[in-house]
C-alpha cells in the first residue's frame, strides 16, 4: 500500500455524519504521542494514589507519576491488556503510559490498543515484552477529533454495558458460593445453617463414608494414547473437571478403544469424575458430572469415577456437595505430594459427609441449578456482547499495515 493510499483510509462503517468527510489519515503512534516508562515506588509512603503494572493495580502511594488521562500498556508480563487510567496515578517500569498528545483523544487511542494483538509484537522468548521503539513504529489512522470522540461514547457505551454485565456475573456466582455455605454443612459441623422451610423438622443428615453411598466401588478409567485421539468413542478429559457447567458431551475428545475397555468404563449419565493428580495441591479431586445420555462414553485414566446409589443420593446433590468447601477440604488433605499432587480411590472413598433424606437433597439440587442457570445465561450474555464489541470494532476502524 502506497503512502497516498494509507492517507485516505475509510473504515467500513461509519456514522451517517461523517460518511462524506475526508479519509482518516495514516500516522505511527510517535507522531500521536509520547511513551512514558514506569518507576520503582517503593521510596513512597502510603496513600490515596493508585500504583499499576501490567497486571493492573498494585497499591497506593503519597505522589503521582502523571495526572490526566492515560493509556497503558505493559512493557514486560502481561502484554495484551490495555488500560485507561484518568487522575494522578503512578506506574511501575512493567508498565508504560501515554501523555502529550497530539491531534487525538486518549479515549481514541485506547480504542486502537484494544484493536492491537500485541502479543505479535512480543520481542522475547520467555516472559513478553514491547519496547518503546516498536510501539511508536505501529501505524494506525486516524479521523479527524469529531469522529473520535463519536467513536470513543460509543465503545465507552458497549463497555459500561459490559463491565454491568460482568458485575451480574460476579454478583451470581458470589451469591451461589455463599448460598451453598448456608445449604450444607461448614467444616467441623454436622448441619447446614440453612433449610427449606419444608425441611425445618426433617431431622438430623446423616454421616457416611462416600463410598457408602457408590452403588459400586470406585474406578479409573483408560488412559489416553494420542496415537488413536481422534475417532472412537466419546471421552470425559480432565479438562472437563475445569469447566463451570457439567460435562458437555459434544466437545468430548474421540478415542479408539477395543470394545472389552469401552465396556469396562462406560459412563452412564449421573456419573461423577475426580481429578487424580495435579501439580498444585488445589488442583486434585476436582469434580465435574456426567448427564448426557449417549452410550459411547468413556472417561480417561487420571479421572477416578464415582457412580451415586440412586436409593441413597441424588446425583446433583452429590455434584454439588463434592464442590462444598468442607468436602474439599477433607479430599485435598488426603493428597500426597511428591513431584505431583495425587490421590487415589481409597483416599476418595475415605471421606466423610453429611447429606438428608432424597427430598431434600432434591430440592437443594434444583434450587442449585437454577442458580447455575442463571450464571450460565449471563455469561453468554456477556460473551455475546465482548463478541458484538469486537466485530464492531473491525468495521469501526480500518486496517493499517504495520511498519516495522
Amino acid at each position: 500500500m502506497s503512502t497516498k493510499e494509507r492517507a485516505t483510509l475509510v473504515p467500513k462503517l461509519r456514522f451517517p455524519e461523517f460518511v462524506k468527510s475526508e479519509g482518516w489519515v495514516v500516522e505511527p503512534f510517535q507522531a500521536l504521542f509520547t511513551i512514558g516508562s514506569g518507576r520503582d515506588y517503593k521510596h513512597l509512603s502510603k496513600g490515596s494514589v493508585p500504583v499499576y503494572g501490567s497486571g493492573g493495580y498494585m497499591l497506593s502511594v503519597d505522589d503521582f507519576l502523571y495526572d490526566g488521562e492515560s493509556v497503558c500498556i505493559g512493557r514486560k508480563g502481561t502484554i495484551n491488556n490495555p488500560l485507561f487510567l484518568t487522575g494522578k496515578f503512578w506506574t511501575v517500569d512493567t508498565l508504560f503510559y501515554t501523555h502529550s498528545f497530539q491531534q487525538c483523544l486518549p479515549k481514541f487511542i485506547y480504542a486502537i490498543f484494544q484493536s492491537i494483538d500485541w502479543l505479535k509484537h512480543n520481542e522475547a522468548g520467555g516472559v513478553p515484552s514491547l519496547s518503546k521503539t516498536i510501539i511508536e513504529k505501529i501505524q494506525t489512522a486516524v479521523p479527524g477529533i469529531p469522529e473520535q470522540q463519536k467513536i470513543a461514547n460509543c465503545l465507552s457505551s458497549l463497555d459500561e454495558l459490559i463491565a454491568a454485565q460482568a458485575r451480574k456475573v460476579e454478583a451470581l456466582k458470589t451469591h451461589k458460593k455463599g448460598l451453598m455455605q448456608q445449604l450444607f454443612p461448614r467444616e467441623g459441623e454436622t448441619q447446614p445453617r440453612l433449610r427449606f422451610p419444608e425441611f425445618q423438622d426433617a431431622g438430623k443428615w446423616c454421616e457416611e463414608r462416600l463410598l457408602s453411598l457408590s452403588r459400586e466401588p470406585l474406578s479409573n478409567g483408560v488412559f489416553n494414547d494420542p496415537k488413536k485421539v481422534g475417532s472412537g468413542y466419546k471421552l470425559i478429559n480432565v479438562s472437563d473437571m475445569y469447566i463451570e457447567t457439567t460435562i458437555d458431551e459434544c466437545r468430548l475428545t474421540l478415542l479408539e478403544l477395543s470394545p472389552s475397555d469401552f465396556e469396562a468404563n462406560k459412563v452412564i449419565t449421573g456419573d461423577i469424575f475426580f481429578t487424580r493428580s495435579s501439580l498444585v495441591k488445589s488442583g486434585i479431586a476436582v469434580s465435574n458430572i456426567y448427564l448426557g445420555s449417549s452410550n459411547d462414553v468413556s472417561y480417561d485414566g487420571h479421572l477416578i469415577r464415582f457412580r451415586p446409589s440412586l436409593s441413597k443420593v441424588v446425583p446433583m446433590f452429590a455434584h454439588y456437595l463434592f464442590k462444598t468447601e468442607s468436602i474439599r477440604a477433607q479430599l485435598i488433605a488426603r493428597g500426597k505430594t511428591a513431584t505431583m499432587t495425587t490421590i487415589g480411590q481409597a483416599d476418595v472413598a475415605g471421606v466423610m459427609l453429611f447429606y438428608p433424606d432424597k427430598a431434600e437433597q432434591q430440592r437443594i439440587a434444583s434450587c442449585l441449578s437454577t442458580l447455575d442457570d442463571l450464571i450460565v445465561d449471563a455469561t453468554q450474555e456477556l460473551d455475546a456482547l465482548k463478541i458484538h464489541k469486537k466485530g464492531l470494532m473491525q468495521k469501526l476502524f480500518p486496517s493499517v499495515e504495520v511498519i516495522e
